[in-house]
């Protein structure tokens, strides 16, 4: 796959705060409608790769494609349209505690120029409606994040990352903190995403159960459920592990080839509960 076709590649990638390596040498690439699960100790790295991968954060060295489209030492202004074509959950939602929930969901519509322009006759308003219907949250348009559950808030951060109808959506820690329900029910609202619009996904978490749907589940409009997909059928979904440790990229593959893998680092996140 060329640089030009993929959503994410990055290419020998490095990043140091002072003494601390946060990447070191990271390589990986991903096309439309894929989805990178990645998992690692507290401190190794996820986040810092989110964060260089839609240019918050820039390397040292090596070079960054988002897109298609070399963002290594992008200027700022064509980083920040470019970034308008990407959704970002944050960890906890994020949420804008004066806003209420419409006025969360809007923030990227009325906050990027070139999201404005190519909004046609869609109105914000329409547009914010039609994202909360999709995580089926239509009636607390009104409703402040203080007003909400810890779930709600985080479907509401689903909202916001997705209104924008993205080719490419970050997930950091989407279901930490939730109960086993409520965590389900974030990842059937990620997978709706990804397989009705072919969104590419990168999700960072601590749980194996996360992945393991990511990797072997599809969302079926029909019954409005997931469900698992056939092995080997064009249903499927290219979906691949990453494990990083210490900003190292030390794992990547298929989850058979995370199960069946022997490292015992690695094997630590390839169980139920593994953290």
């Amino acid at each position: 796959m060329g640089v030009e076709s993929t959503i994410v590649c990055f290419e020998d990638v490095s990043l140091r705060f002072g003494d601390t390596v946060a990447l070191d040498h990271v390589s990986f690439q991903m096309g439309p409608g894929e989805t990178r699960v990645v998992f690692g100790a507290a401190g190794s790295g996820k986040t810092v790769l989110l964060k260089v991968a839609v240019g918050l954060l820039r390397p040292d060295s090596g070079r960054v494609f988002l897109l298609g489209q070399d963002i290594t030492n992008m200027k700022p202004q064509a980083l920040f349209d470019l970034r308008a074509r990407v959704g970002i959950l944050f960890q906890e939602g994020a949420l804008f505690d004066s806003l209420n929930v419409a006025e969360n969901v809007a923030y990227p519509l009325e906050n990027q120029r070139s999201l404005r322009a190519a909004a046609g006759t869609r109105t914000t308003e329409a547009r914010v409606r039609e994202t909360l219907e999709f995580v089926e949250l239509e009636h607390t348009l009104e409703k402040f994040p203080s007003e909400l559950s810890g779930g709600m808030r985080r479907r509401v951060g689903i909202a916001r990352a997705v209104v924008t109808e993205p080719a490419l959506v970050l997930y950091d820690s989407p279901t930490a903190g939730l109960d086993p329900i409520t965590a389900h029910t974030i990842i059937t609202l990620i997978l709706k995403e990804r397989d009705t619009r072919n969104t590419a996904t990168i999700m960072v978490t601590h749980r194996f159960q996360d992945g393991q749907l990511m990797a072997n589940f599809r969302y079926n409009p029909n019954s409005g459920e997931i469900e698992r997909a056939p092995r080997g059928s064009a249903e499927t979904v290219d979906t691949k592990f990453l494990i990083m440790q210490e900003g190292r990229l030390v794992f990547e593959g298929s989850e058979t080839e995370f199960l069946g893998n022997q490292d015992p680092y690695v094997r630590k996140f390839a169980r139920p509960g593994a953290s």
